[in-house]
């Protein structure tokens, strides 16, 4: 099944003012759930994160149905909810439980996020997937678009997006607090797991498959390969064929504030800088260049991402002129303006200060406009819960998610393209560099494994 790209990509969303942002009602999902029903809530992937998103979206509903590829990882939710039907594979649950799920939560690795959204969607269901949204840029259009078809309510996973300290950010930037924004810079701690320069090549040894675990079902709609302890579980985040590095990690949370207050729409070009790309792991060290055109009142600017440590073994974070004497954290965001510079010393933007500080001594902002909700990951699954039942669309719904997750991967496709890309987002198409990054946009999922 392949998407339906739209020609052009609508700006007004839920976010684009106060009356849209928060009072505003969409219309009544596909399978829309009464005041007072019940939501008939499953999980895919129940381990890790997916163990948090499954106790809160139970929180809102019943579970009547779990699935992990690992039964580790399954065991605590078998004995919490053991009246819920148990599934390793998302396929056989989508299938055996058709017209029995109302909503589901989907925390697997990367590369299987956007097939098991999409099985989900097709059949009617509202669908809460962690991020980043997918393994690939195109899943995240293609995400978006079966989402519209199928009038599901929709949320990514990047908790930040229910604190009211972004939502203030939010409103502040866009008054103009810091003028005419220039540039913004976004750096993480990450990796903190196995990949280059510590690994560049696959394990050579060949351990049995526990017993424990359904390795077909991790897989998933990555290519074949061998088990081993090197991938699961959680070590698959380094590894090109399951995780999404740094970017794909992080870049849905700590660039977030900056993506939302400025509104920012498709790139149309991106450069990036990192050691030589092995054909396994994601790189040591990555500095990405993103260029945002101009659009309504605001002016062009550049986003620049910063990953890991550089050769000489320094931390790899921007000029230190834009912290005006702060100690950069350990993540963080900068937003660069002609009055100043808004700093997030935190990756969900909850946080944040106005540089120089004496400069804003006695600035009031402006007054709140977005809705407050300010309850965390719990949050995210309230108002998703919300949504479902007739509300306000989510902050972090498919129409926004996907978007944020193709500008932050389309870092990823350049890292590795090795070449400075244009890019034609409305189009779907790089048109410099295409030869080298458009068959980094979209990989062959295995058979067995498709929509």
């Amino acid at each position: 099944m392949r998407p339906t790209f739209s020609r052009t990509y609508s700006r007004r969303l839920f976010l684009g003012s106060a009356a849209a942002s928060a009072f505003a009602f969409t219309l009544l999902p596909a399978r829309a759930i009464g005041a007072n029903s019940r939501l008939r809530v499953a999980g895919v992937g129940v381990g890790g994160k997916g163990s948090s998103d499954i106790d809160q979206a139970a929180n809102l509903g019943e579970v009547v149905a779990l699935c992990d590829c690992d039964d580790r990882m399954m065991a605590p939710k078998a004995a919490k909810w053991p009246e819920a039907q148990k599934f390793r594979d998302f396929r056989r649950m989508f299938d055996a439980m058709d017209g029995k799920i109302d909503a589901v939560t989907i925390s697997t690795p990367d590369h299987n996020h956007a097939l098991a959204a999409a099985l989900a969607m097709e059949r009617g269901m509202h669908v809460y997937v962690q991020k980043p949204l997918t393994h690939d840029v195109w899943e995240a259009r293609w995400l978006r678009d079966l989402a519209r078809k199928h009038k599901v309510v929709t949320q990514m996973g990047n908790q930040g997006t229910a604190e009211n300290g972004l939502r203030k950010g939010v409103e502040w930037i866009r008054a103009g607090a810091l003028g005419a924004v220039k540039s913004v810079h976004v750096w993480t701690n990450r990796p903190q797991w196995p990949q280059s320069p510590g690994v560049v090549a696959r394990p050579q040894d060949t351990p049995a498959v526990p017993a424990e675990v359904d390795w077909e079902a991790f897989l998933g709609t990555a290519p074949t390969r061998a088990y081993h302890p090197a991938y699961h579980p959680f070590k698959w985040r380094g590894w090109l064929d399951f995780g999404t590095g740094a970017l794909g990690d992080m870049g849905c949370h700590t660039a977030n504030l900056a993506f939302m207050a400025l509104e920012l729409d498709h790139p149309t070009s991106i450069r990036a800088e990192s050691e030589v790309p092995n054909r396994e792991t994601h790189t040591a060290w990555a500095t990405v260049h993103y260029d945002f055109p101009a659009r309504g009142k605001r002016g062009p600017l550049t986003f620049h991402w910063y990953e890991g440590k550089r050769p000489d073994g320094t931390k790899n974070l921007p000029p230190m002129d834009y912290f005006h004497g702060e100690t950069p954290a350990s993540s963080g965001c900068l937003i660069v303006g002609e009055k100043g510079v808004l700093y997030s010393p935190s990756d969900y933007g909850s946080d944040w200060k106005l540089l120089p500080e004496k400069q804003f001594v006695g600035f009031e902002g402006p007054a709140p406009t977005l809705a407050r909700n300010g309850r965390g990951d719990q949050g995210m699954k309230d108002e998703w819960a919300a949504g479902i039942r007739g509300g306000p669309k989510p902050f972090s719904s498919f129409d926004y998610a996907s978007l944020l997750t193709e500008t932050i991967l389309l870092g990823n496709v350049a890292i590795h393209a090795r070449v400075p890309l244009v890019w034609d987002g409305p189009k779907f198409r790089f048109t410099t560099g295409a030869k080298e990054a458009t068959q980094l946009l979209r990989r062959e999922y295995r058979k067995g494994w498709t929509a």
